[in-house]
């Protein structure tokens, strides 16, 4: 446990005086009834986005000011079961979980202190022993059914389709990649049945020999056509589209037939790859203006998007991959959330978690594999745009949609100079006003208000909700959907620039 210095109490008081309970932050007196309560909190944060969790401190609904701070005196005890408890009550164990100690005036004038429990998002899903599961609302807890527990382990990674066996004929995975594999892999004895299961690949289900999910993908001809009767897909759509954007209507502004990628995924990678680089080498005209341009993404950085999205897609959902090439940028959509505690405020910095590892450790084995399984891949994305000039790939979740997706955007868009210095000042401040920007690239009003609509447009810049016109500001995109961190200063968020 760890204590603040007066400075960093002080402020840190400011704070939880000025937050109400929300999805991240929740507070509680301690009592004897206090324990079950903050352990369920705990557990919650865990699975959701994780928190802060205020103890010696009354609910901002019964009191307010510094006449809600009771401290952890009022009842030693119950704070000492506690901190035993999350270190044996939960399985599997949380082991991010740390308190602070942070001193303070009492309510009734006493020199104290309230305890800070600091709850990071987990990449597991935790349980109370002989007391359930649990999920965060709004400014709450409630206990998750199975099927939401089970949803959970999916998206998180805990679970992932790959393992899951199929009844499909092995014959029908004897196929040229299987033959490479073999080779590269070294396998030399038993059957295929055997050599499949005893790497893992297969799995004895009644007697029989099946294969995995992740064996039908990496082998099979038509992976996609053979999962198609299980109600998931595992092939790649690409869509090259006229203009910025896509026109809904009765004629879709496609400048060619979309191209639908199949077979095994070594080789869906590797012929998406080359179906891009073809379109780029070809450039691409304008419609605006006829005029016609070059994408100059770093290869490197366009391969690495193809393949984290056939690695880390979640095969249980019924959809396709989708790489979209537009005049000014390429978007590749891959089914599924980020895995684990993967986020976009941490994705810059925080390695990759696989949510399919059966299937980015086979793909290693590979002639010429696509991938080296080091979890270096993004942050060597990030590096090699800004080698380049170019702006830092554009993550979004797509939870609002029938199947949620993740979407990686590479702007082909040289980045200004002054961006580096933009980037900098929101790393150090957490945000832009139009004022500052004027004292940074020491321009008027009316061109800042340009620029920072063109980085609006563009998807590194978001409004912040909640203000008025006149005193709008702004954060990276990347740092959009990070909750809110009592412990955190605006100089602390890591992100690409």
């Amino acid at each position: 446990m760890s204590e603040l210095d007066p400075v960093q109490a002080a402020n840190l008081i400011t704070r939880i005086l000025a937050l109400p309970e929300s999805r991240t932050l929740d507070f509680k007196r301690v009592s004897g009834k206090m324990v079950c309560k903050a352990l369920e909190t705990v557990c919650a944060f865990a699975n959701t986005d994780g928190g802060v969790l205020a103890l010696g401190v009354e609910d901002p609904k019964k009191s307010s000011g510094t006449a809600r701070f009771y401290g952890v005196q009022e009842n030693p005890e119950a704070v000492d079961e506690l901190q035993r408890k999350v270190l044996t009550e939960f399985h599997p164990p949380i082991e991010t979980l740390r308190f602070v100690q942070v001193p303070c005036t009492l309510r009734d004038g006493a020199v104290g202190h309230l305890l800070l429990a600091q709850v990071p998002k987990s990449d597991k899903v935790h349980s109370i022993v002989n007391d359930g599961t649990w999920t965060r609302l709004e400014a709450g807890n409630r206990q998750m059914t199975a099927a939401e527990i089970t949803e959970l382990s999916y998206r998180r990674g805990v679970r992932s389709a790959e393992s899951e066996p199929l009844p499909i004929e092995l014959e029908l995975l004897a196929t040229d990649a299987w033959a490479r594999f073999v080779a590269a892999r070294g396998l030399r004895s038993g059957t295929q049945a055997e050599q499949l299961y005893r790497i893992g690949l297969a799995e004895k289900v009644g007697g029989e020999i099946l294969p995995r999910r992740a064996a039908v993908l990496l082998f099979a001809e038509e992976p996609g056509s053979l999962l198609a009767a299980h109600g998931t897909r595992a092939d790649i759509r690409l869509m090259v589209y006229d203009g910025n954007a896509v026109k809904a209507g009765p004629t879709p502004n496609l400048r060619k037939q979309p191209k639908t990628i199949r077979g095994p995924l070594i080789d869906q990678i590797d012929e998406a790859v080359r179906a891009v680089q073809d379109e780029l080498a070809q450039g691409i005209t304008l419609s605006s203006s006829g005029f016609k341009t070059r994408h100059v993404y770093p290869d490197r950085v366009m391969k690495e998007a193809i393949v984290n999205a056939v690695i880390h897609r979640d095969y249980r959902l019924n959809r396709d991959i989708f790489i979209r090439i537009f005049d000014n940028r390429i978007e590749v959509e891959s089914p599924g959330i980020f895995p684990g505690a993967i986020t976009l405020a941490n994705i810059a910095w925080a390695g990759s978690k696989a949510r399919n590892p059966l299937i980015a450790s086979a793909l290693r084995e590979f002639p010429l594999p696509p991938n080296i399984d080091a979890g270096e891949g993004v942050r060597m994305m990030f590096a090699e745009m800004a080698a380049a000039h170019l702006y830092p790939p554009q993550y979004a979740q797509n939870t609002a949609t029938a199947v949620e997706s993740v979407t990686v955007t590479l702007l082909n868009l040289e980045r200004p100079s002054v961006w580096d210095e933009v980037s900098d000042w929101i790393d150090r401040n957490g945000q832009i006003a139009n004022s500052d920007l004027c004292r940074i690239a020491q321009v008027d009003t009316l061109k800042a208000s340009r620029m920072l609509k063109t980085w609006l447009e563009q998807g590194v810049l978001v409004a912040l909700a909640d203000r008025a016109k006149r005193n709008m500001a702004y954060a990276k995109s990347t740092l959009a959907d990070k909750p809110a961190d009592l412990f955190s200063t605006p100089a602390d968020n890591k992100s690409g620039n």
